[in-house]
């Protein structure tokens, strides 16, 4: 018999708040948390604003010996996953730890290491480099670090998917829950990608925006719309099947109740034409979770602000919504957080749980010139209170690679 999979507990360390109280609350307001990037100099890029994490001290969240061999994204990790781990009452709680597992992913990992550790391999010759570097740079020890920190001792594991990482990394976490393979999962994406390398490649496949103004730079589903803008953060949740939870006696969140994932098989960085693969992902999840397209009350977009995602995901969407499709609020936070990469999913999916929490959705900040091939509800520049007893989430990575994940409002029913 399959299990229900519950979420107990969240965590998040995002451009607009550096936890889930400040982020959500950031989100409701139609905050931007874009602005010109200040982790390195931009002197001579085209790209010169990122949605930075603000004001995060490592060394405040982690043990000082602890934080100098961890690259910037599994602090941020670390940091989202203590802060999940706390909410839900596991530092508190007695359980079966070998039954206790981990599955956090990271689209590139320790980038800032890499850049850094190159850079000091030239000017200063091999013996110069970290003993530290390998541990430090590679996508799994967000993951490893976490388990050794929470003690969690079933599976760990990195799942990297470029942006659809954090959701893939959700969505097989609630599978091996609903299958009985494991009690509870800490699961979810980080990513800390603001670095010259990173900025400076993206920038040269002329997927990240060239605008100058904060408040027009990440416009999902607007005509004028030109690129995506990097962001950077961690987000985390805590999975765990609803009897355990109920013997543990915890507040519940909400459920995942469907999870799809496909490829488009097409082309490295574009996504199939008409969205066809993320269209699929959409429905393998409805038939996941066993509900009509009618039942979604939110969906929450892949949305990256460049020309053919928000045009084919548009398709998508009226491809297994219908005419459906023009009643069910679509928005895209990355007009406020910019695109997390491999930590996108998992700080978006927290946004469906608050949205089925508070029956309200979010807006998509920024939103100024209609694109009659982006003609639904993208819920512009103002967020509403709208019943939400379902919402799904879209995530979408170069490769090919779609996740879709649907989260319900919590009942015992």
């Amino acid at each position: 018999m399959k299990k229900r999979v519950v979420i107990t507990g969240l965590g998040a360390v995002t451009p607009l708040g550096n936890n889930v109280e400040s982020f959500w609350q950031g989100i409701k307001e139609g905050k931007s948390g874009i602005a010109g990037i200040t982790a390195f100099d931009i002197t001579g890029f085209k790209t010169t604003l990122a949605a930075e994490v603000k004001d995060f001290v490592p060394e405040a969240r982690l043990d000082k010996k602890e934080a100098k061999r961890m690259d910037r994204y599994c602090q941020l990790a670390l940091v989202a996953a203590e802060e999940a781990y706390k909410d839900a009452g596991l530092d508190t709680a007695d359980f079966d730890r070998e039954r206790f597992g981990v599955i956090v992913g990271s689209g590139i990992g320790g980038l800032l290491t890499i850049e850094d550790q190159h850079s000091r391999l030239l000017e200063k010759g091999p013996g110069r480099v970290s003993p530290f570097f390998i541990p430090m740079s590679i996508s799994n020890m967000a993951a490893g670090n976490i388990a050794i920190k929470l003690k969690a001792q079933g599976i760990c594991a990195c799942i990297v998917t470029a942006c659809a990482t954090a959701t893939h990394s959700i969505g097989e976490s609630f599978h091996k829950i609903r299958n009985g393979e494991a009690d509870i999962i800490v699961t979810g994406g980080a990513e800390a990608p603001i670095t010259p390398l990173a900025v400076a490649g993206f920038t040269s496949m002329t997927a990240l925006s060239g605008s100058s103004d904060p408040l027009r730079a990440s416009i999902p589903f607007d005509k004028e719309r030109s690129g995506f803008i990097m962001g950077e953060g961690a987000g985390i949740f805590v999975l765990e099947s609803l009897e355990h939870a109920r013997r543990r006696k915890v507040r519940i969140y909400g459920e995942v109740v469907g999870y799809g994932a496909t490829c488009d098989a097409y082309h490295m960085t574009s996504p199939a034409p008409g969205g066809e693969g993320g269209a699929r992902a959409m429905k393998a999840a409805l038939n996941d979770a066993g509900i009509e397209p009618q039942g979604v009350s939110y969906i929450n977009a892949h949305g990256t602000s460049t020309p053919y995602n928000d045009k084919f995901e548009t398709e998508a969407i009226k491809t297994i919504f219908g005419q459906a499709a023009y009643n069910i609020p679509v928005s895209s936070t990355k007009s406020m957080t910019g695109h997390l990469l491999g930590a996108a999913g998992a700080v978006e999916a927290i946004v469906c749980v608050q949205a089925t929490k508070e029956d309200f959705v979010p807006p998509t900040i920024g939103y100024r010139v209609k694109d009659e091939e982006c003609d639904l509800d993208y819920v512009p520049n103002s967020g509403r209170k709208h019943k939400v007893n379902y919402a799904l989430s879209n995530s979408l990575g170069f490769g090919g690679h779609n996740a879709s994940i649907i989260i319900k409002k919590w009942s015992e029913d």
